[in-house]
């Protein structure tokens, strides 16, 4: 159909001789040119399967250069970060927000020493991998280099002085109970820490001094945590490869969606 506007008119000329004898002619000069190209190999990017290999490869490097370089996704399997993060959530992490280092990428492929960042800083919530079995773990930074750190009766000590905490009522979360306070690492980082028990068997430690290139963590729900205070020790830098930023899911809680981790 061709129409010519003009004036607010349109006018039809679809059913007239002129417009049957040009699509006579359009049709004839099309099938001549098919026929003259004959066997003409088509270019290699035309074929179905060349467009699907393509669209698989960039959105496979797409999606490696997303997670590998700027933003990953993690589940949460456990609660040893309550109530900040919570078993079953869904949360974003920052790959860039420390540089990368040998386990930023894939395959412990990343450089060994840590590039392009700066170091965490305490009360940071950090995603590392466990040096002792390789698998990734999420503590919050209570203790840099050169710090000495020790826990008396609950208070954790930092550098000699408590830290200074406030009673922030109860949490209550999938049959488990505790008494939460705002804990502050000094100057002005604070963050909701949870206890269930007195005198449990990490709320009275030895001091810690914090060797270099390494860190202390602990968790938030601290009677229910396996962190520095145990088995797992010191974290190195390079362990350490992306802070948690955002939650944006949890099936079990709806509240529990769009949460930035503090």
């Amino acid at each position: 159909m061709w129409l010519l506007g003009r004036a607010g008119l349109s006018y039809n000329h679809s059913g007239t001789p002129i417009a049957i004898v040009w699509r006579v002619i359009g049709a004839t000069h099309g099938f001549v040119a098919a026929r003259q190209a004959g066997g003409a190999p088509y270019p290699w990017y035309s074929h179905w399967y060349s467009l699907l290999l393509i669209f698989l490869v960039l959105s496979s490097a797409f999606a490696f250069l997303i997670r590998g370089f700027l933003f990953q996704p993690f589940t949460i399997p456990a609660s040893s970060m309550s109530p900040t993060v919570q078993l079953g959530d869904y949360l974003f992490a920052s790959k860039y927000a420390y540089g990368y280092s040998r386990y930023s990428l894939p395959l412990g492929l990343g450089p060994s020493e840590p590039i392009f960042g700066h170091p965490p800083d305490r009360g940071h919530v950090v995603i590392f991998r466990d040096p002792r079995n390789d698998t990734d773990y999420i503590k919050r930074i209570i203790g840099r280099p050169g710090d000495c750190v020790q826990l008396k009766a609950g208070i954790v000590y930092l550098n000699g002085r408590p830290l200074p905490r406030q009673p922030e009522g109860e949490f209550n979360a999938d049959g488990y109970s505790a008494h939460l306070f705002r804990e502050s690492v000094y100057p002005d980082k604070s963050y909701i820490v949870a206890e269930a028990l007195e005198n449990s068997r990490g709320d009275n430690t030895a001091e810690f001094l914090v060797p270099p290139g390494h860190y202390f963590v602990l968790g938030d729900n601290r009677d229910n945590s396996l962190d520095s205070r145990f088995d797992m020790g010191f974290i190195p830098e390079e362990n350490i490869f992306a802070k948690a930023l955002w939650i944006f899911f949890n099936a079990a809680h709806d509240d529990r969606s769009g949460i930035w981790v503090e």
